[in-house]
């Protein structure tokens, strides 16, 4: 036996931030409500993530912190060229301060309001115990308001009747099994894990030249669903970017060797040359974005032992992540490089001179020897002609040994996909409201332009998608008449 409701008011597709925060919203208000998750465990892309924007919460009034929903809507729009949706945008900043308050109701521990880059607002919740803590909570106060989280169970296809939404056709144990509902919320976490589709929608090779991270099985079932509902497509081929290296089963996530190649020393491209101010490396988007410029997937990091003794004397600039801040020191280093080149890494690379290192990484000696030359001479006279990159970050690479990190382009998710309004409901290519169907999260689109405005709201992915989860969670409410 399935032991599935025949019929429940709210079913929720998906068990992330998004879903799971849709999931208690609605049974709060009094809903009976499923939730399906297709892995057998919840959470998924939302038990990594380290803090969560919002504007005008209890913890930064507390703080002095005046950042207002106002400035953040505008920072967001102009951010986006006014091509995100405004009202969306409008409402999950709104919300975005109280729904602090209610995860903390929830049990969820913050341990500041701060941010994670230079000279940005400081909308970075940070969350004790990360992401899964987060889930956890949410997951636990769910099952108390009676929400039934059916693990290892994937929805196939919505129902729908006439422009309503009548059911879901659930998969258990191989068996299509339907259940009846007025409300349809797609929380699914976008399709990172889709090859054909990263292929069609982005132009990038899956695992070739993208490198996807922290996400497992997302094949974009949920906007697959809507789509075949009439849904109308927005943002479908935006990513989360980001630079990050080495890769690897043989490195540990947030190993030393990374801290070292995310610093803004010298970066080159497969070629050899020099390609970005590498102080972009404080700013996730723009340092994805630039990345992402070289198909091959990798760009090159190049210090050598005089810059990682400056790094074990002075500390890192920039932090992988909230528990290696600016100053941290990579006293591991060594042994991690030590230990990566004796196993034989194609990620790292050692030589005595630079014409030895560009052989090792296949670029032409001469262009690679003709960069760090030029550098040099730009750290000499504290001026970069080619890319002005700020002078406090300017140090040479004169003498051996000579070290190059591959790094990689990654990604975090797929950032869009169905269209919404700002009340999360899901709309069709006439802009109408398709009644009982709403998405929130990575499959939705509507908050970005081009890009993660990441320097005006760290935080933002976790926040939408909390958000999101809160305002369908609540409009379903409303349909339903509760």
């Amino acid at each position: 036996m399935n032991n599935l409701p025949a019929e429940t008011d709210v079913v929720v597709i998906g068990s992330g931030a998004a879903g799971l925060a849709a999931a208690l919203t609605a049974a709060d208000g009094g809903a009976k409500v499923t939730v399906f998750e297709k892995q057998r465990s919840p959470g998924g892309t939302a038990n990594f993530f380290e803090g969560i924007f919002a504007v005008e919460s209890a913890m930064q009034r507390e703080r002095y912190i005046t950042y207002s929903r106002d400035e953040a809507f505008k920072n967001i729009m102009e951010f986006s060229h006014w091509i995100a949706n405004p009202r969306l945008v409008r409402a999950v900043v709104n919300e975005s301060g109280a729904t602090i308050g209610w995860l903390q109701q929830q049990g969820v521990v913050f341990i500041d309001a701060t941010i994670n880059m230079p000279d940005s607002p400081r909308t970075y919740h940070v969350v004790k115990g990360k992401g899964e803590a987060v889930v956890k909570a949410l997951t636990t106060k769910a099952k108390e308001k009676g929400v039934e989280l059916r693990l290892a169970t994937p929805v196939k296809r919505i129902v729908k009747q006439g422009e309503s939404i009548r059911g879901v056709i659930a998969e258990v144990d191989g068996e299509d099994v339907p259940v009846s509902t007025k409300a349809v919320i797609i929380a699914s976490g976008g399709y990172l894990n889709n090859k054909e589709w990263i292929k069609k929608y982005t132009g990038f090779d899956l695992d070739v030249n993208l490198v996807p991270v922290g996400n497992v099985d997302k094949m974009g079932d949920g906007i697959r669903m809507a789509w075949e509902m009439g849904a109308a497509e927005e943002g479908k081929s935006l990513l989360e970017l980001y630079r990050a290296g080495p890769m690897g089963p043989e490195f540990a996530l947030g190993n030393q060797i990374e801290m070292a190649a995310i610093q803004p020393y010298l970066w080159v491209n497969p070629r050899g040359e020099r390609f970005c101010d590498e102080t972009v490396t404080f700013y996730d988007s723009s340092v994805g974005n630039v990345a992402a410029r070289y198909k091959e997937g990798y760009t090159y990091s190049i210090f050598n032992d005089a810059v990682v003794q400056r790094m074990l004397e002075r500390g890192i600039d920039k932090n992988p992540m909230m528990n290696n801040p600016p100053g941290s020191k990579p006293t591991d280093i060594y042994r991690e490089l030590n230990t990566a080149l004796e196993r034989g890494t194609t990620e790292i690379f050692a030589a005595d001179s630079v014409e030895e290192l560009a052989g090792k990484i296949g670029v032409n000696p001469d262009v690679l020897k003709a960069t760090i030359e030029k550098y040099n001479e730009g750290c000499e006279k504290r001026y970069d002609e080619l890319f002005a990159k700020d002078p406090q970050y300017l140090f040479p690479i004169k003498t051996p040994k000579f070290y190059a990190v591959k790094a990689r382009t990654i990604c975090l998710g797929t950032m869009g996909g169905i269209k919404i309004n700002e009340k999360a409901e899901v709309l069709d290519k006439l802009e109408a409201v398709i009644p009982g169907l709403y998405a929130a999260g990575y499959d939705a689109g509507g908050m970005y332009g081009d890009s993660y405005p990441i320097k005006c709201a760290s935080g933002l992915s976790s926040a939408f998608a909390l958000n999101t989860g809160r305002i369908a969670g609540n409009n379903a409410l409303k349909l339903l008449g509760k």
